[in-house]
């Protein structure tokens, strides 16, 4: 008898390129990692801003999602990062409503279900900071929600309380009420209000950011978004995660008992949950961003790996 060679079984490879259409049919790119024996595949979504795949931008070159999505992995998670809309476009045209936004979360979850990847996997949405917010309105689509460093307030709440706790205290009256004219402007749809002379260059130049043209209607859909109102009509298992050397969005004081979901803090985790050695009062804005780097490895994530092993 002659000897047949063993048949070649083509597996997957670890990591390979995929595109799908997002909100409208944009076309959309991403990184599918796959995993071993495992029940769970993450779509990850990154927080604000031009963010790529592996939530890097050009004035923040760190990866922090995709050494994320490769913890997932040693988890047994495979996953599915992908470019956000806005990410390397200078189009002022493009659409990047909050319906276009969450619209693309909603056709990752679907193109995710239709990997090979996926199969006979449930799917783990994961949000960082505004994607974990944006992640809320797609809640109903996957099996399970991950969300990490959401905001514990609306943007407005949160923008008027950072701003207030910067201002000088002879000059908080006036920008104070220079910042809520900005936000009434923009519920109203009227016209940037002119600054007056009270008023801080930075907080002038935040208002122009706010009413940008090609992010207005971004910013007026979210501006009074409140994440634990959205949380509280999650009906999947759902855990919030937070970094306890978070300067941008820790861990609330009080969690509302409507929530229904999960508390996690991880202790010596940033806000891109990297390991930070520094206390927290020895960070500010700049000195943060220092620990956002790929230098700086991932916590002590096993919490979060805890929560998973809980899902069914």
């Amino acid at each position: 008898m002659i000897p047949f060679p063993p048949a070649q079984v083509q597996e997957a490879p670890a990591s390979r390129e995929v595109a799908f259409p997002g909100f409208n049919a944009l076309p959309l790119k991403g990184t599918v990692l796959a995993a071993g024996a495992g029940a769970w595949f993450a779509v990850l979504v990154g927080d604000s801003g031009p963010l790529d795949r592996d939530w890097s931008q050009p004035r923040l070159p760190a990866h922090t999602g995709r050494a994320l999505a490769e913890w997932l992995r040693d988890q047994g998670v495979a996953s599915l990062r992908y470019d956000k809309r806005i990410a390397g476009s200078r189009d002022p045209r493009l659409n990047a409503s909050l319906d276009a936004q969450s619209g693309d979360i909603l056709a990752a979850l679907a193109a995710a279900r239709a990997l090979p990847e996926a199969r006979n996997r449930r799917i783990l949405l994961v949000g960082h900071g505004e994607g974990a917010l944006l992640s809320l309105l797609a809640a109903r689509e996957a099996d399970a929600l991950l969300l990490l460093a959401m905001p514990s307030q609306s943007m407005g709440k949160a923008l008027a309380e950072q701003i207030g706790l910067q201002l000088p205290a002879a000059q908080a009256a006036p920008n104070r009420a220079y910042l809520q004219a900005v936000f009434q402007a923009i519920r109203a749809g009227r016209p940037t209000p002119a600054p007056g002379a009270d008023v801080l260059p930075p907080l002038a130049q935040l208002a122009k950011g706010l009413m940008a043209p090609e992010t207005l209607s971004f910013v007026r859909d979210t501006l009074d978004l409140d994440p634990w109102t959205m949380a509280a009509r999650v009906a999947v298992p759902m855990a919030v995660a937070w970094g306890g050397k978070d300067i941008q969005a820790g861990k609330p004081a009080q969690v509302p008992a409507s929530y229904p979901g999960t508390v996690i803090e991880v202790p010596d985790a940033n806000h891109v949950f990297r390991r930070e050695p520094r206390s927290r009062a020895e960070l500010d804005g700049a000195s943060a961003l220092e620990g956002y780097r790929d230098d700086r490895p991932l916590a002590d994530l096993s919490p979060i790996s805890a929560w998973i092993k809980t899902l069914k």
